[in-house]
């Protein structure tokens, strides 16, 4: 009875000591029109926060390097992977048959997969509307090629407009906002939504300050569950950000921002009819880029805050994301 007691009672000062935010969060609506357009980019841009990706931002990054560490931030793909609803991840080898001595033979392999949408992935504009609208206010029926409802059968190509095609190769400021080692645990409890209090008190121990066009990255220590094959869990529901995070975030200008579980954001969001907000806020009204699935494990351990963060996106023509292996440097 005594063990039972004390269980419940570290129970308690855990929760305490992490506060409110697992029970509850702030509502969120999808502004109007005239609140998010045209962007702050002006009305025709498709980059939003790419436009950040500038010259300055290579050679700030570069002053972080010391000791040329190299930290992958990518998970390897296989099919293994933790895949979200009917996505797939299917590996196909083509072996080369000839062994016979003086003769070459090679191996090649085919594969098929959602290439946008999977493993350590980068979410492009395209990949998310609200009310037949995308970022910037661009319309479905002009991602439509030739309009009028269903993809024309020229669209199943890609989308005209919004495509991962035109998203910079970055090498920025790379800050991680280490949430787990702030609460002094290896993994956040599962659907505990993170604060700006928590982003802004984790960056104050890390005697670190967020900058314009910085990658941001938030560790929560759900990589775990990933890196540990445990599909279910890690996809069914995780930790992160709110929408009071979201919206502070967005206010500090970001190039991008990117985390350690599926999604960014808390899974599932208490409390709101819209599905996915941070997405949402993001993606469509704020024009800031989205990285899932990042491995943070090692970047916390060594307490690496900030590094030159390096990616490039998969050139996919009209893509709605790429699979991304980013490094971080310092």
């Amino acid at each position: 009875m005594r063990s039972v007691m004390t269980i419940r009672v570290m129970a308690i000062v855990f929760t305490l000591g992490l506060g409110s935010a697992t029970l509850h969060a702030q509502s969120w609506q999808m502004p109007s029109d005239a609140e998010r357009c045209p962007s702050k980019w002006g009305a025709k841009d498709e980059l939003g926060s790419g436009n950040l990706m500038k010259p300055e931002m290579v050679l700030r990054a570069a002053k972080l390097i010391h000791t040329g560490e190299v930290f992958q931030l990518g998970f390897d793909l296989s099919a293994d992977l933790p895949l979200i609803g009917s996505r797939r991840f299917d590996l196909h080898m083509k072996r080369g048959t000839t062994t016979a001595p003086g003769t070459r033979g090679e191996n090649e392999e085919i594969v098929i997969t959602e290439l946008g949408q999977v493993g350590t992935q980068f979410d492009g504009f395209a990949h998310q509307m609200y009310g037949g609208e995308y970022y910037n206010c661009i319309t479905n029926d002009e991602m439509n090629a030739g309009g009028g409802g269903e993809l024309a059968a020229g669209g199943r190509q890609g989308f005209p407009k919004l495509g991962v095609e035109h998203v910079p190769d970055m090498m920025t400021r790379g800050v991680l906002i280490d949430v787990a080692g702030l609460k002094n645990v290896e993994m956040l409890p599962e659907m505990y939504v993170i604060s700006a209090d928590d982003l802004q008190q984790a960056l104050a121990k890390e005697k670190v300050t967020l900058q314009p066009g910085d990658a941001v990255m938030i560790n929560t220590g759900w990589g775990r569950l990933y890196n540990e094959k445990d599909k279910a869990r890690y996809l069914q529901t995780s930790p992160g950000i709110g929408i009071g995070a979201g919206e502070w975030l967005v206010k500090q200008n970001p190039m991008l921002v990117g985390a350690d579980n599926c999604c960014l954001e808390v899974r599932p969001y208490p409390e709101q009819k819209v599905n996915l907000p941070i997405h949402a806020m993001f993606l469509i009204v704020n024009g800031v880029h989205i990285v899932e699935n990042l491995r943070l494990e090692h970047l916390a351990a060594e307490h690496a805050y900030e590094t030159a963060f390096i990616m490039e996106i998969l050139k996919i023509r009209g893509g709605t994301g790429s699979t991304v292996a980013p490094i971080a440097v310092r």
